[in-house]
């Protein structure tokens, strides 16, 4: 039996509810049979079946009419939002996004590194540009966009994974080589930029956040080619610097009344 971080013993019923919960949520919108998700957690169909059940019983799991597709409940959501509206850091960058995305006219996002994914916590959407590609929950690989590279800057190469990564697009850096020598430009720099790396006719600028050593949070502008002269990148960038000087400024510390890991 595996252990926690903190040497106790992990609860098995414990974990395989939460793989579940995960992989429902990674389908998004689409639903699973109940043979799909017996095979893949590796578990007998009566006990998928049972823990299914259960869990449809709480909200945390939705099944359709003929009780044969499920997908994740609703009580993930309200999970997830009590998780946006406890977090002191997400309550003081709101504000500042809003800022950000008047005086740009750009989608602008805070996400936080989680494993090897940056999730996303809020987004401001352009009005020009109104297809959504990183709305809040949604998880990305960190090494794929501006956010996500801008954290991974702040740590040493070393703990980087060898690769090869997952490609998005093909411009996505797939080695780790090649990734660790445009986060050697990332540092010499002061920011991230992903230019169609994660999402194809999109260039993104990420700006981590230095309230907390490593940097966990970052923040960052996304734009389409077609709108990004040399001139729209300055004032993106100068703009993006603002913001993340005044939200270091704001936002509480790691010495704050509650330290999450």
């Amino acid at each position: 039996m595996s252990e926690t971080g903190g040497g106790v013993r992990e609860v098995k019923s414990a974990a395989r509810t939460v793989e579940l919960l995960e992989l429902l949520a990674a389908r998004g919108d689409r639903p699973a049979r109940l043979q799909e998700l017996a095979e893949a957690l590796e578990v007998p169909r009566s006990s998928m079946y049972a823990l299914l059940q259960t869990l449809i019983g709480r909200g945390w799991v939705r099944t359709d009419i003929t009780g044969s597709l499920y997908g994740i409940g609703i009580h993930a959501l309200l999970t997830g939002t009590s998780y946006l509206d406890s977090d002191p850091r997400v309550r003081v960058v709101r504000p500042y996004l809003d800022e950000a995305s008047e005086a740009l006219g750009e989608t602008i996002h805070l996400g936080r590194l989680d494993g090897r994914d940056v999730a996303y916590l809020a987004t401001r959407e352009s009005h020009e540009y109104l297809r959504t590609i990183s709305r809040v929950g949604r998880r990305l690989p960190a090494h794929v966009g501006a956010l996500g590279k801008a954290l991974l800057a702040e740590r040493p190469d070393d703990d980087l994974p060898e690769g090869p990564y997952e490609a998005l697009t093909p411009n996505t850096r797939t080695t780790r080589e090649a990734l660790a020598a445009d986060l050697a430009e990332v540092r010499a720099r002061g920011y991230a930029i992903d230019r169609e790396e994660g999402v194809l006719g999109i260039v993104g600028f990420g700006f981590a956040l230095r309230y907390e050593v490593p940097a966990q949070d970052a923040v960052s502008c996304s734009v389409p080619v077609a709108r990004l002269t040399p001139e729209h990148e300055e004032r993106i960038v100068a703009v993006m610097r603002e913001i993340r000087t005044k939200i270091e400024a704001t936002a509480p510390g790691a010495g704050g009344s509650a330290h999450w890991r």
